[in-house]
């Protein structure tokens, strides 16, 4: 899939202006900072700032744009006599790949979306679009056409199994492994 040039400046400038969003967040707090605030601090328009982000969530929680495929297609891509669990377990390394890239960025903003009420509520509300991409996905690997209940509820605890290692990971402020918590966390559904 060819990006064009267009395509490349739009995502530039949408990535600077959700830096600047994040740093104000972080300074000021999410709820004390406004639409004209974000705009402002980014030199744009309140309306050139809207054709980027539609809300304030939007400017942090966009970093998660897309996950919900990037998940599905790394769960297809995986060998087909992985049983579902594993698979599901491997898939959301694409999730925590960032984690790996930029460890203190990804604990501020995940510290600011979990101890900001709106943000989590919007990100767990985001999540939870995921579940039907992953139950899909499990489907298709099985070759059915739809998902069965076993495969939407295993969707489902895989995210929150996501969730859990990242609480416990934000708990211990970075220094807990995160792909170990993932590992336990799903392990916990597998041993006795």
């Amino acid at each position: 899939m060819r990006t064009n040039t267009r395509d490349i400046a739009r995502a530039a400038v949408r990535a600077e202006l959700a830096q600047v969003a994040f740093e104000l967040f972080r300074r000021d707090g999410f709820d004390k900072v406004t639409l004209d605030d974000l705009a402002s601090a980014a030199g744009v328009s309140r309306s050139t700032f809207l054709r980027y982000f539609g809300t304030k969530e939007d400017a942090v929680l966009g970093a998660f744009d897309g996950h919900d495929r990037r998940v599905a297609d790394a769960l297809l891509a995986r060998p087909s006599g992985e049983d579902e669990w594993t698979a599901l377990r491997r898939a959301l390394d694409t999730v925590i790949e960032r984690y790996h890239v930029d460890p203190a960025g990804s604990l501020e903003t995940t510290r600011l979306v979990r101890d900001t009420p709106a943000l989590c509520a919007r990100h767990l509300e985001k999540q939870y679009s995921w579940r039907p991409a992953l139950s899909e996905a499990l489907a298709e690997r099985a070759g059915a056409e739809r998902p069965t209940l076993t495969q939407s509820v295993r969707a489902a605890a895989a995210l929150d199994c996501l969730n859990v290692a990242l609480d416990h990971w934000l708990a211990s402020d970075g220094d807990q492994n995160l792909v170990t918590l993932l590992d336990e966390a799903f392990a916990a559904f597998t041993t006795d």
